[in-house]
């Protein structure tokens, strides 16, 4: 079997290292002349590290990152401590795997270097014009066709392969907020020679501001040598406009009344970025045939809950997975624990497109509900002044992710079913379901 990636970003190169885990040909297609990854941190929550810790990989994360020991949601106004969640050990020892924060460019690099390590073939350059779905080909913007058994399209919110699957173009639309990401160094920080800077930049913890209609986010990357600022504010960027660089007086302007220590913070940043959010309708389909979306291609979400790059690495994990179950029970003439007899009623192609539809199948329920955590994630921390506030401020205090941390009962049990699935596992019981119905 042959699989080919369209797109080089986190699910990408996890559905490749998934793919070859199982011994099935890779190429990956960017577009991109050089491999690289936009933006600063990224944190991966214990349902994405499950992930890596499979792959193997766990260990080079964490040389590379740090584990999260706390989250601290501060008062916007004044930077009162609203709640100190403890994360450290005992994320560790509810979900198997740390909460770890690491820089994009690390994480991307871990990632690549792996796929390749295990054969994947990558191609810079190759910027793909159209999929072909019935015979799976995809056809390149300098004239080739590549023709394979599977295409995986990983390309992001303004996805080429989305088009092919649903038959015409279907536009990211804006939410309403946008986000202005920077980084610096600690020695910026420790230059302001402010108290309560220097005591933020000790702790090996994500620190939120929760204000009206905004909230952001800060923690170190690279030991502490540099830290991680986002700001998520309503967007006021052009329609026709998806990133650009940002005006730094703008954005301290933005912040003005918010805690003197983040406008301290602010005031050290050189230039920065905003990004425009953006969502998908719920797609009809993310398969057709042999091609199938993951990631941003079919699901983005707004990045108020840390599970967008770990939904994408769960869904090319799953692919991969499902695609091995399906060559080693049915398509590989060499091993005798395969079924002859089901190979012969349905063709090599017809099997692959229903297990593609398997995963979609599988995904879809987890990914969407994702979606809209983040959307209520949104709507709570963006609460204006006011009793709404209050009593959001008030439940924060007994809220945690670990049922030990948690008084609230329910806050744990949400995050539970996110961070808890062993996907993989599960999956191989989804598989062994399907097969039966055959």
């Amino acid at each position: 079997m042959k699989v080919i990636v369209v797109g080089g970003g986190l699910g990408g190169l996890a559905c490749a290292i998934a793919c070859r885990r199982e011994g099935i040909d890779v190429e990956i297609l960017e577009r991109s002349d050089q491999v690289h990854e936009v933006g600063a941190g990224i944190q991966i929550p214990p349902n994405g590290g499950r992930i890596m810790r499979d792959f193997g990989l766990l260990p080079q994360l964490l040389e590379q990152g740090s584990q999260v020991q706390q989250v601290d949601f501060r008062r916007y106004k004044d930077g009162r401590l609203l709640r100190s969640m403890p994360f450290g050990d005992d994320i560790t020892k509810e979900f198997g795997v740390p909460w770890i924060i690491i820089h994009r460019v690390d994480y991307h690099r871990i990632l690549l270097d792996e796929a390749i390590r295990l054969g994947a073939v990558l191609q810079l350059g190759a910027e793909v014009e159209d999929v072909y779905t019935e015979q799976p080909a995809v056809l390149l913007a300098d004239g080739r066709c590549i023709s394979t058994d599977v295409v995986i399209g990983a390309d992001g919110q303004m996805s080429t392969v989305r088009k092919a699957v649903l038959g015409s173009p279907n536009s990211p639309v804006p939410t309403g907020d946008m986000a202005y990401r920077a980084t610096f160094s600690r020695e910026q920080l420790e230059a302001l020679g402010d108290e309560k800077v220097n005591e933020l930049c000790q702790k090996t913890a994500v620190t939120s501001w929760l204000g009206p209609e905004k909230h952001t986010i800060f923690y170190p990357l690279r030991d502490g040598k540099e830290f991680n600022l986002v700001l998520m504010r309503p967007d006021n960027l052009s329609l026709d406009s998806r990133r650009e660089q940002g005006d730094i007086e703008e954005m301290r302007e933005s912040y003005a009344d918010w805690d003197e220590t983040l406008q301290k913070l602010v005031s050290c940043v050189p230039s920065v970025y905003r990004w425009k959010l953006t969502h998908l309708s719920e797609l009809e389909s993310w398969t057709k045939g042999s091609v199938a979306l993951l990631g941003d291609a079919c699901h983005p979400t707004l990045p108020y809950q840390a599970q967008g790059g770990a939904m994408a690495v769960e869904d090319g994990a799953v692919i991969g997975k499902l695609l091995g179950l399906l060559q080693v029970r049915y398509l590989d003439p060499r091993n005798s624990g395969s079924d002859p007899s089901i190979s012969m009623r349905s063709s090599a192609q017809d099997l692959t497109a229903a297990v593609l539809a398997l995963y979609e199948k599988y995904r879809k329920a987890r990914t969407t509900r994702n979606v809209q955590g983040a959307v209520m994630n949104r709507k709570l921390f963006h609460i204006p002044d006011g009793l709404l506030q209050r009593i959001r401020d008030f439940l924060l205090g007994y809220a945690g992710v670990t049922r030990k941390s948690d008084w609230t009962w329910l806050s744990s049990f949400r995050q539970g079913q996110t961070l808890g699935l062993d996907v993989l596992e599960d999956c191989q019981k989804v598989f062994e379901e399907w097969r039966l119905t055959l």
